[in-house]
This record gives structure tokens, sequence and C-alpha cells, in this order.
């Protein structure tokens, strides 16, 4: 095929000249995006430290600037994108995420100090309500500022006010404004050389009775703990003075479950777990956010060690590389407590020790369910994973994990030293073992109270807590915190534990009880508990996202829209990623099934 020859040369036109494409190279080359001031680097710097860039580390880079600068400031933020080597937008949708992270904007006004008034339900039955409205006008200070916050854990000392981290016991106004005035702001610490022996107080209370509680009550350090035979038993499991099979034996067969809340035996777990192909991590939820439930602050701030043992017990005998404990930001002086003493462990260690790192919280309550959990302590938004995989299969940072409630681990030692039946040969009514019941609400005495598995209400209300408050008749009670339902005082023959409340539509949960009375609606107790919901739902899913503050708007009303409200529940329950949307039905069918002279 012949093709035409041009009939004249073509000739080269310029595009460009060599200054333009100079221009142009430049320009490109030019980082887009806002960039970090050098004095915010330097901040950042200086805070964060020169080994921090580990991206499971931004949270806790997030809570060192928060707690330095009282708030998050945007230049920090881009500077920390930038020492991180992460996507600004990633480190801001982490910022944001979380309730104890206050973003502003260059030189907007920050608070010297903020106040949280917890309104839960135990705190609003005491009073918190007055409170939040007549603080702001008392304290009258621009620099203090007054927010509503959700349950801090301190529910048997309701009602309750932290001082940036300062928790005033039966806050009143003149409690808090003294707080205030006389900038007490962090918690103090204790002594360290008490006597704690938790077998002790089975069929007890292990809360102090009264008013007159102390902040930080003495608890057992160190020294002390090994004075009194700790970590013994951790070392003789070390020196193989125990079989792995023995000890696991001896979990499986005293019948302890999962005290966070799942009930999953305990022993069992450690089976599975020890199964999987190394290397394998352990994940301890502390992060006890169920409104309701204080037992592991209870027990954390008086005998941190015994937890410590247990965890390393478990490390031994699953095959653990590192050990991750995740803590509740409100828990200020159990962080600092845990934290001193985890530092004298490590200086002198009864046996090899495993990694250990104490990871914070940051007021998100979803990050108690373990997937979120590990989503957090990896740096992320706390958003629940679908399932399979199980996380003792695929878990933090892609590895098996083995995930426990302090608590759980916190029995370990006694288990196994005074063997099985001592923990299930306790239980009334058909029930095994013993449960830390977080009681609160209108009796005399509420706190911890390690009773039987199997215990009615009735018997913890008269022979734990002392009967009511004066003046008030038993009229309701949530046997299983926010999300385990509610039960009229007419049911209160039924036996406390894992499987037994699910017939009557709860759950025992965590084990955390409160009472309310004639005094009180059980409609207004339900409303509590959904806005909660609504405030703490992570909004990954729609069903929960929508369905939460759907149902709070319509629980308002004088008379339920009972068939818009199934429909909703019914929703929630089968379509919600995790437990906090299926639970969260729970209130409106209890009050409906129960309380419907409420709502007609």
């Amino acid at each position: 095929m012949n093709h035409p020859k041009t009939s004249e040369e073509v000739k080269a036109v310029a595009l460009a000249t060599a200054d333009d494409l100079r221009e142009t190279i430049r320009r490109k080359s030019k980082l887009k995006g806002r960039q970090p001031d050098d004095a915010s680097l330097a901040e950042v710097r200086s805070l964060i430290g020169l080994d921090a860039s580990r991206r499971d580390l931004l949270i806790e880079n997030l809570h060192k600037l928060n707690d330095e600068y009282r708030a998050l400031h945007d230049r920090h933020l881009v500077a920390l994108a930038k020492e991180m080597n992460l996507p600004m937008a990633e480190v801001y949708e982490v910022a944001t995420f979380y309730h104890h992270f206050e973003v502003v904007r260059g030189n907007d006004p920050v608070a010297d100090i903020t106040v949280r008034v917890c309104d839960g339900v135990s705190c609003e039955l005491a009073g918190a309500k007055a409170l939040l409205e007549k603080l702001p006008s008392i304290l009258g200070n621009s620099k203090v500022k007054v927010i509503a916050a959700p349950c801090v854990g301190r529910c048997e000392q309701a009602p309750i006010a932290v001082v940036h981290q300062h928790p005033v016991l039966f806050a009143s106004l003149d409690k808090v404004q003294a707080a205030v005035k006389n900038g007490m702001t962090t918690q103090v610490m204790a002594r360290d050389d008490a006597h704690f022996e938790p077998a002790g107080f089975a069929e007890k209370s292990i809360s102090p009775l009264g008013p007159n509680q102390l902040i930080s009550p003495d608890y057992v350090g160190f020294e002390a703990y090994k004075a009194k035979g700790g970590y013994a038993l951790a070392k003789e499991i070390a020196d193989g003075k125990h079989s792995i099979e023995s000890v696991i034996k001896a979990m499986e067969n005293s019948g302890l479950r999962g005290l966070g809340g799942a009930g999953f035996p305990a022993g069992r777990k450690w089976r599975i777990v020890k199964d999987q192909v190394a290397p394998k991590l352990m994940a301890i939820n502390i992060d006890e956010g169920e409104p309701g439930t204080f037992k592991d602050r209870t027990y954390l701030e008086r005998d941190p060690h015994r937890f410590l043992e247990g965890m390393l017990i478990a490390a031994q005998v699953v095959g653990i590389d590192a050990c991750y404990i995740y803590l509740r930001d409100e828990y200020h002086g159990c962080r600092e407590l845990l934290q001193l003493e985890l530092d004298k462990l490590k200086a002198n260690p009864p046996m090899p020790l495993p990694l250990i790192e104490l990871r914070r919280g940051a007021g998100a309550y979803i990050c108690g369910e373990e997937s979120a959990m590990i989503e957090s302590i990896e740096g992320k938004r706390g958003e629940p994973r679908m399932r399979p995989p199980y996380i003792a299969q695929v878990g933090l940072f892609g590895r098996p994990t083995l995930e426990h409630n302090m608590e759980t681990l916190y029995w370990v030692r006694d288990i196994v030293q005074r063997g099985p039946d001592w923990f299930s040969a306790f239980g009334l009514n058909g029930r095994k073992g013993l449960r830390s019941f977080s009681l609160s609400g209108r009796v005399k005495n509420p706190g911890v109270k390690l009773a039987p598995a199997g215990i009615t209400i009735q018997q913890l209300i008269d022979d734990y807590c002392g009967g009511m408050q004066d003046g008030h008749q038993f009229y309701g009670y949530l046997p299983g915190g926010a999300s385990g339902g509610i039960l009229p005082a007419t049911m209160n023959d039924i036996p406390l534990d894992f499987d037994t409340l699910q017939p009557y539509g709860c759950f025992i949960g965590s084990a955390a009880v409160v009472v309310f009375s004639d005094q009180d609606r059980a409609r207004d107790v339900a409303l509590n508990v959904m806005r909660f919901f609504e405030h703490e739902s992570c909004g990954q899913c729609t069903p929960c996202r929508v369905g939460t503050a759907k149902a709070a708007q319509l629980m308002k009303a004088k008379s339920w829209d009972k068939g818009t409200l199934e429909d909703l529940a019914t929703v929630m329950v089968d379509a919600s990623i995790c437990g906090l949307g299926q639970a969260a039905p729970n209130p409106i069918r209890c009050t409906q099934k129960y309380f419907p002279q409420e709502i007609a």
C-alpha cells in the first residue's frame, strides 16, 4: 500500500518556554493540603517523643496533646499527621470519633476546666439533673465548662461530678464549687501497703458503706502483694511445676465464665486460643462502660497485682507474646496506679514477661465490644468488626487473640491455688460460682456485692444492701445494666445468673443491678437508657444509628406508639452488627410488657 507523501515539512511549535516548564514542575512538586508550621511540629514532637510514630499509638498521642492543651487544636492535628505519616483525614476522623477529644479551630477559646456531671440512671435517680441545671450559673466562669457525661463508673457514689480528672463523690453544688475553686483537677494516689484478700469477701459487700468513702482507697502494691505469696503461682507455672493441662482443667472445672458480660467459659477460650498458630496476643478489656457497672474499678483500685498475675498465668498457659490492657479513660486514678505498678513489675519480674502495654480509652462505650476495642488498640475508630473471622483466629494486628474482661483474670490465682471446687461450691438455686454484683440505685448500701450466683434481687436488697432507702418502696430493677432489660418488683425471685433471665427478655451481662422505687417511673429509666444508646452508637450500621435516635424521640410521648417502636426494635435486633443495637430494644419491650400502665 502506498502512503501519500507530505506536501511540506511539519514545523515544530513551542508549547512553553523553559521558564514555563520550570514553573510547572515547581507547582506540581509543591505539597498539597495544609502543611504544619514549625512551632506546632516542635510542640508535637516534644510531647510524643521520637518513638511514637507507630500507627497504633495514634490515640495515645492524641491523649498527650489533649492533656497538655485541654483540647485538640487543628494545627496540632496537622503536625501529628505529618509526624506519624498519616493522612490528615484519618487523624481527624479518629479524633472526632471519641467523646473525650474536643477539636478546636485556630484560636477558638478552650476552657481551663471541664466539669462532667454523670447523667446515667443511678446518678439521675440521685439528683444529677439539678446539678446540671444549676452548676453553670453557680460556677459563673467562662473558663469552666459544665457538660453532661455518660456513666463514669462510680454509680455507688452517685451523683458524680468529675472536675477535669478529679471525681467528686456524692456531689453537691458546694462540693463541686469547692473543687473548682481550689484547683482540684487530679486524683491523688493512695498508700500501697494495704491488705486485701478478695476470697475473704465471699458473700459480703466489698465496697465500704456510707457516704464517707475515699476517692483513692489504699491498695496492695507490688511489695505487699509479693509478701503475701503474690506471683508465686505464676513463677511455679513458668518453672514447669504445674502442667499446662492441669491449669486449663482447673479453669474448666471451676465453671468460670467471662465476667465482662458474654459469659463464654474461660477455660474453653484458653484451649481454643492455645491451639492457634503463634504469635498470639492478649487483649484485656477494662473499658467498663455499661451504665451501672463498677466492679472492675473496685477490684483494680484495691488489688491490681492479682489481676496482673492472672494475666501472666493465662499468657504462659496459652502461649501469649504480648498483652494489651485497655482501660477506660474515666478511671484516671486506676490508670496512674496501674502504670506505676506495671513499672515495678517490669523492673523486678518474677519470671520472663511478655510485652505488656497499657492503652487508654477515650470515652466510647462501644469499645467495650471486643472487636471495637481491638480496633481502638490499633489506633482506629472503635467500630465493631463483622464475624467471622472471630478474634480468637484473626484478632489484634491480625493475630489470634485471647480477649478477657479484667475480673475474669482476677479470679485465676484463687481458682488454681484453692482448686476449682472452691469457686464452684458457691451458688444458689442450682447455679454455681460467685458473681460480683455492682448494685446501685434506691438501696441504703449500694456497692459491689460478692454474692453466690443464682441469688435473687430481693435477697441482694435485704441481705446485702440493708433494704431500700427510707421512704422508698421497691418498684423495679435493671438486672444487667442499661442493656439487660427492666423487670418489676413482683418478679423478685428470679435467680440472677447467666442464662436465667433470657426467658423474661433480659440478661445479666456484667451483673450491674440498678434498683428504682415507687417514686420513679420505668418509662423514665427506659428513656434515659435509650438516650445513652443513641449517644454511644458508633454510627457504623443504620439500624442502630437511626433506630436508637427515632426510638428516643418516640419514647418521649405520653402514650407510646407501640407498633412503630416494635418495628424499630425488630429491625435493630435483626440487622445491627453488634450487641449495642441488638440489645437497645430491651428497655422498650420490657416497659411495654411489664409496665404497660405507664405508657398507655
